[in-house]
């Protein structure tokens, strides 16, 4: 955003960030008690407690956002893995394999079950990140099973699935060779806190844990994440607000001709041709999306109020304009 603003010569307060699938209504923060500032994070201040209960499961290790447990948990295996990650996905998962020494082979979905007995480790961003593909229940734990038979592992990172709580695998944790990550980033809007849960087996968990180190996350953010995990009332009235929002942005950008090809209720893809000329031009109006190369390809998250919406109309209307569409 930053690096935009300079380019473009528009002040950083003029923009309208939409290249994020962050809720831009998130979790309202209260002032955090000043107790938590010059103590160091303690364990036993409620956070698992409230994750166990949100989540489903007990076997609930807290990190510093799941980026931490991304770039940990490669380094947990020898090096020489064959790792199957889904693409187009989250691209940090493929680094971190690769960083460790691992052999990562890119999959499209509908190749997994073709190149399953040849992998270690199969890693899923559920639902993907940016395509929005789900995969059934069964199909999932199939998949588990059969790695977990060889010794291999199934990691599911599912940072977007709040909206849809019924589809976590995070609920049958613990069980050998399965290991789940979450995130208060994106439902929660939360990113800034750096809060991520890790669900997996006590010696994968333990593992871990001494490899990220002690205080991993701070006081201020384990209370925050706490309070929000237990406002209960405030998670359903956003899960159905997100809905809304989702298809609203599914159908602006449908009305504009540029029908979505998957999303979630935080975001809506776009494969296109088009999409860098698209993406220059709505930065040239002071609206970021998030570009892909491979596919090329667009990314929208939501906007926060009646007012950005209006915005956003009137820039695709004007896009599309300049574009001969």
């Amino acid at each position: 955003m930053r690096a935009a603003a300079r380019e473009e010569g528009i002040p950083l307060e003029e923009w309208l960030d939409l290249s994020t699938g962050i809720n831009p209504n998130g979790w309202p923060v209260p002032p955090v008690p000043g107790a938590h500032w010059v103590r160091l994070p303690e364990e036993e201040d409620g956070l698992e407690a409230a994750a166990k209960h949100y989540y489903g499961s007990p076997a609930v290790l807290p990190v510093a956002g799941s980026q931490a447990a991304i770039q940990a948990l490669p380094t947990l295996l020898k090096p020489g893995r064959c790792v199957g990650v889904l693409h187009p996905s989250y691209a940090e998962h493929a680094h971190a394999w690769e960083r460790a020494g691992h052999t990562v082979r890119p999959l499209a979905p509908e190749s997994i079950e073709e190149h399953l007995p040849a992998l270690d480790v199969l890693l899923l961003v559920h639902p993907n990140n940016p395509t929005g593909a789900l995969f059934g229940p069964a199909r999932l734990q199939s998949w588990h099973q059969r790695l977990a038979d060889k010794g291999g592992w199934l990691i599911i990172d599912e940072a977007f699935m709040d909206a849809t709580p019924e589809r976590s695998l995070a609920p049958i944790c613990p069980q050998p060779g399965l290991i789940v990550l979450r995130s208060l980033g994106k439902f929660f809007g939360l990113a800034g806190a750096r809060v991520g849960f890790v669900f997996a087996e006590a010696d994968i968990r333990q593992r871990l844990a001494a490899a990220l180190g002690p205080w991993t996350v701070t006081g201020p953010s384990r209370w925050v994440a706490t309070q929000a995990l237990e406002d209960l009332d405030w998670q359903e009235q956003t899960r159905l607000s997100l809905y809304e929002a989702g298809a609203r942005l599914r159908d602006c950008l449908d009305t504009h001709g540029l029908p979505p090809d998957g999303g979630t209720s935080l975001f809506q893809w776009i494969r296109t041709d088009q999409a860098r000329e698209l993406h220059q031009a709505l930065r040239r109006q002071g609206i970021l999306t998030r570009l892909f190369t491979e596919p090329r390809s667009l990314r929208f998250g939501l906007p926060a109020n009646e007012q950005q919406w209006q915005r956003l109309e009137e820039a695709l209307t004007e896009t599309l304009r300049e574009n001969g569409a």
